[in-house]
């Protein structure tokens, strides 16, 4: 199977900059997509040959987690075990073989003012995670708001107590892969250098200053199905790009 996860910064305005071509050109079984910044009714699409589960931030224009699939899962669960149902943050859908987690993780904001609440967010998700786990293989997608390493980050010296890069969300990481989880591009290629996020700002993109934000983590126990991992880096549209993983699940 194809699983796409994209934080597209803007569902609407991302349609504008060609997310239909590239929505279409990878045929993707399942397709995850990080804040859409809209509600459901105001969607002016359809992609007719998928099912589409949808969560809204309370918020007009804020967060909001999306989730197209070709093949109907068994159940549909909104936040995590009935947590954090305010800002649309994770969506999890059931198959017969695994469970499928869509997250959008909270941003520790500048001067660190919501880390408190990201450590609980992650600690929240780890223990949810698990326990799934105790039933089926688990796979989280998602913009997971941290470079775990510094080989995930342009410049890791200068950003080590910058949102994203501070020891305290990357420990947090490593203790969600220390509990049985994989990092599947990371697995396969621990040496490569490469980037999901750029900031708008000094032409990041453009001199590839960068960090490795979105992942597909999936649970040990299907490490050997994987296919292949991808990171979309020559696709636009936001300041994310779309990350892919192809497993035999």
């Amino acid at each position: 199977m194809k699983f796409i996860s994209w934080n597209v910064n803007g569902l609407r305005a991302c349609h504008k900059k060609g997310f239909k071509k590239f929505f279409d050109s990878v045929d993707a079984d399942i397709f995850a997509i990080q804040e859409t910044k809209m509600q459901e009714e105001q969607k002016e699409f359809d992609y007719n040959n998928y099912y589409e589960y949808w969560f809204d931030a309370f918020k007009k224009g804020y967060s909001g987690t999306l989730i197209y699939t070709k093949h109907k899962p068994l159940s549909v669960q909104l936040g995590l075990d009935g947590k954090y149902m305010d800002e649309g943050r994770a969506i999890t859908l059931e198959f017969d073989t695994f469970y499928f987690v869509n997250t959008y993780v909270p941003n520790s904001k500048r001067g660190l003012e919501r880390l408190d609440y990201r450590m609980e967010y992650d600690d929240t998700l780890r223990k949810y995670l698990n326990k799934l786990a105790k039933n089926k293989a688990v796979i989280l997608c998602g913009d997971l708001n941290v470079a775990h390493q510094e080989i995930d980050i342009k410049n890791p010296k200068s950003n080590e107590r910058n949102a994203g890069f501070t020891i305290e969300e990357r420990n947090k990481f490593s203790l969600l892969l220390e509990s049985g989880f994989i990092d599947s591009f990371r697995y396969l290629y621990p040496n490569t250098i490469k980037y999901s996020w750029w900031s708008y700002m000094q032409n990041a993109r453009e001199k590839n200053i960068g960090w490795r934000i979105d992942y597909f983590v999936i649970s040990k126990d299907i490490k050997d199905k994987i296919i292949n991992a991808k990171i979309h880096d020559n696709v636009f549209g936001s300041d994310h790009c779309p990350v892919e993983l192809n497993v035999q699940i």
